[in-house]
């Protein structure tokens, strides 16, 4: 597949005091498909790094003009001492029913190891309206299947079964680089109580390699697509965006050097890219992503040109 860079839509300049930088893992939502326009939360910071979750909404049609900013964050930090005092960033969105579902990823800096992350949930009846969080306590925290920690979710529905591909850590150390992190499976009927499967779907594959987070799955026919960042490839240590094909949802195959999209020579892409998401509206498919930084530069814009 080809992609085809339009540039870098959004970056936060000390908008307010929580959304002081980074656009972290972008997230679609069409509001209005006959005028093509997106709402796309993200992850942001303030000055101390403690992450919020906030949104834009953005013109697809009038050469992607930035038409709003949320004024206050959607999902911010926890109490102290819940799964996300120590800030909230965005996972996966999903309507059901009339009400809207934001799957987030819990922080929790730590001693031992760098962080513990868990999955938490937010329902709001109104896209406009306000998100409430579902728990004071984590919808999916460690397990028996997940010991150690995990992270972002992506969320597909099919034949009245909702199915969640998330990260988890396979092991730990004292640097990030230490760890093991992939992709495993879970399924709901209800998008509240998750039943893990302990399979992993995409395990590490690259000489070096030793994280693949972010998933973003689509299905197309008869074949499930699926879309990750995944770091340490080699002499690459900085992300790249991964991609893998299943006819069954069981086994995948890992299909990196026909993604299609890489690194920029110069520009706020061009150290690493990563945390995709992949959509269509009006018969044309984005990829909205970060690059630089993990998003302290913002998200672009890409568009598919071929497969």
């Amino acid at each position: 597949m080809t992609w085809e860079k339009i540039g870098n839509l959004f970056c936060p300049v000390q908008n307010f005091e929580w959304m002081n930088s980074h656009a972290a893992n972008p997230v679609p939502y069409i509001l209005n498909n006959e005028k093509g326009i997106v709402r796309v939360f993200f992850t942001c910071r303030n000055a101390n790094n403690v992450s919020h979750i906030g949104y834009t909404d953005i013109d697809f049609i009038n050469n992607f003009k930035i038409l709003k900013i949320s004024d206050f964050p959607v999902l911010g930090p926890g109490p102290l001492g819940t799964f996300d005092d120590s800030g909230a960033a965005m996972g996966y969105f999903i309507e059901k029913d009339n009400k809207f579902y934001i799957f987030y990823l819990g922080w929790n800096l730590k001693v031992t190891v760098p962080w513990l992350n868990s999955i938490g949930l937010a329902i709001s009846d109104n896209i406009y309206g306000e998100f409430r969080k579902y728990s004071l306590a984590p919808l999916l925290d460690r397990s028996i299947e997940d010991p150690y920690s995990i992270s972002y979710p992506s969320i597909l529905y099919e034949n009245g079964i909702y199915k969640m591909w998330y990260g988890s850590n396979l092991s730990w150390g004292k640097d990030q680089s230490e760890m093991k992190h992939v992709i495993k499976y879970a399924e709901s009927l209800d998008l509240i109580i998750w039943d893990r499967k302990n399979k992993i779907h995409i395990p590490l594959f690259h000489a070096n390699e030793y994280a693949i987070s972010k998933p973003w799955v689509i299905k197309e026919k008869d074949c499930y697509k699926m879309w990750y960042s995944y770091r340490g490839c080699n002499e690459i240590s900085s992300y790249r965006i991964g991609y893998a094909e299943s006819k069954n949802n069981i086994d995948w195959i890992r299909m990196d050097n026909k993604v299609g999209i890489d690194v920029s020579e110069s520009g706020w892409d061009s150290e690493m890219i990563c945390y995709p998401s992949v959509f269509t509206m009006n018969n044309t498919t984005y990829m909205l992503y970060n690059g630089n930084g993990y998003g302290k530069t913002g998200f672009g814009l890409a568009v598919l040109q071929s497969e």
